[in-house]
């Protein structure tokens, strides 16, 4: 199985940001975890991050018959982006979406996600592991 993981705006700047919010740790550390987490399950993993929607929009058209699965963390672009939202339903790859902190707990306008509509599942609020668990649902590991 190979999966594209995509990370959205200033997720780059993990452990800089906002570290009440995101944690300290690095976007070098959510990788480095990620990678960790395919490899116990036997899946080969891509990475990118972008801060531009259309460099986002065109990752997800270039998955197209290239990847199984897609991890996306949107992250601003959540709560404003039906570019990305119709990307993912153009392409009809498995997606679900992730957020490090509890969207559903924060300020009113982040609690609209246009990307869910066009994911299987949601996990936010989990720090790094909503990450491991997103491969696992791809993987047919997790409910």
């Amino acid at each position: 199985m190979k999966i594209l993981v995509i990370n959205g705006p200033n997720i780059n700047l993990l452990g800089l940001r906002e570290p009440d919010i995101y944690g300290i740790k690095s976007y070098a550390s959510l990788l480095g975890f990620i990678q960790d987490v395919a490899a116990q399950h036997d899946v080969e993993v891509e990475c990118m991050q972008s801060n531009h929607e259309g460099a986002i929009v065109d990752a997800i058209q270039a998955a197209y018959g290239r990847f199984d699965g897609i991890v996306i963390n949107p992250a601003a672009y959540t709560h404003t982006s039906i570019a990305i939202l119709d990307a993912l339903k153009a392409v009809g790859i498995p997606a679900v979406e992730v957020h490090l902190s509890n969207i559903h707990e924060r300020e009113t306008f982040r609690r609209i996600s246009y990307v869910a509509q066009a994911c299987d599942k949601t996990f936010a609020g989990m720090g790094f592991e909503g990450y491991a668990l997103a491969i696992r649902y791809l993987v047919g590991q997790e409910e």
